[in-house]
């Protein structure tokens, strides 16, 4: 073999080789940009998890404005009592095997009664509809509360006061969601009461739960099932 024809040969295997190795290089520093994305993922996704649980540090916890919870509202209630919401008690037996769906519906059936049917919230005023009757308040934030369960996890109540407004209208507002900072909801649980807010933070078998309006009852049930 002549002289020029090896040192063609070493060159093509130079080049090979350079182009393998940065290839290589290329794909490890993807792999590794792309698990560390995945990783802080993962631990967002555990952390709102951990939070929505119950289980937060309390220094976690943020203010909220009205905001949050503005929009048009329906109660979920009517949705249990005529039946559309058994498949999510039959799915919530299935999964967590501690009641039976009956058993689901008549804790469901407590935790959901309200004769609230429907509720607009929007520039820190209230209408509540029950019936053919209408009632609207304005009310003022108070802060949030943290309550710890027997369970051992913690829950936020955000606090809101009526300032004025009709008469029918409750005195004391509080939102549970299972947020704990600023963020936009898609649903929400609600307790009313007309004593004061630590009365109003002692109610633990009664929250009315609202979703938007404009949903269909197939996106509630869902919406239940699976987030």
């Amino acid at each position: 073999m002549n002289v020029s024809l090896k040192l063609i040969q070493i060159a093509i295997a130079c080049c090979v080789f350079g182009a393998s190795a940065s290839a290589h290089t290329h794909q490890h520093d993807h792999d590794r940009s792309h698990g560390h994305s995945h990783d802080n993922a993962h631990k967002a996704d555990t952390n709102q998890k951990t939070a929505a649980n119950g289980y937060f540090a309390d220094a976690d916890v943020k203010d909220r404005s009205l905001s949050d919870w503005e929009g048009d509202w329906q109660s979920i209630y009517p949705l249990l009592q005529d039946g559309t919401l058994d498949p999510v008690m039959a799915h919530k037996a299935e999964q967590k095997k501690d009641k039976t769906a009956d058993e689901y519906k008549q804790y469901y059936n407590a935790g959901y009664k309200t004769d609230i049917e429907r509720l607009i919230i929007k520039d820190n005023t209230f209408t509540f509809y029950h019936g053919e009757k209408n009632y609207s308040a304005q009310y003022k934030y108070e802060g949030y509360k943290i309550l710890t369960y027997k369970a051992g996890n913690r829950g936020v109540r955000y606090l809101f006061t009526k300032q004025h407004g009709d008469q029918q209208a409750p005195g004391f507002i509080q939102f549970s969601d299972h947020t704990i900072a600023p963020k936009k909801v898609s649903h929400f649980h609600i307790y009313f009461g007309n004593d004061d807010h630590q009365k109003l933070s002692e109610e633990m078998s009664n929250w009315p739960t609202y979703f938007p309006s404009k949903w269909k009852a197939e996106h509630i049930v869902h919406d239940l099932m699976f987030h």
